[in-house]
């Protein structure tokens, strides 16, 4: 499935408006601890431990905050300072996720902007091309 540049509707951005910083985020966490624990992210945690991370999804104002601990993520308060933060519109991370685009393509176009700790960055994308989608049920009628 192509992911269309323009994949908000206009009634989901004010739903997430609407929400709290805390049930995405949550959402986030709980879904990377599953891919954890189902092996499929195969993240060498020792070089994320201690790290804070955020995530700006920029077309729906989504500040998501996570930490990560020697075996798992956790939630992170939003005004922490960060190591790395990642920013994006929804269509480019799926894209992204979806192996539609490369994540250097996106930054060297400035659709994907990283800031912080870059070899941090590096390992963060790394692992998220370790993901084989294809293995998460929900993801099996994007990808295929």
């Amino acid at each position: 499935m192509q992911v269309p540049d323009n994949v908000m509707l206009v009634f989901l951005k004010k739903v997430v408006g609407l929400l709290p910083a805390k049930p995405p985020a949550w959402l986030l966490v709980n879904t990377l601890n599953q891919l954890l624990r189902k092996q499929i992210l195969l993240a060498d945690m020792s070089l994320l431990a201690g790290r804070y991370f955020r995530i700006v999804v920029t077309d729906l104002g989504l500040n998501l905050c996570f930490s990560a601990t020697e075996k798992h993520f956790v939630m992170a308060d939003t005004a922490a300072m960060v190591d790395l933060c990642l920013s994006a519109n929804t269509a480019d991370f799926m894209k992204m996720l979806l192996r539609q685009e490369d994540p250097d393509t996106l930054f060297f176009n400035r659709k994907l902007k990283i800031e912080g700790d870059t070899e941090l960055g590096l390992v963060v994308k790394n692992s998220l091309d370790s993901i084989d989608w294809s293995t998460i049920p929900v993801m099996k009628s994007l990808v295929g």
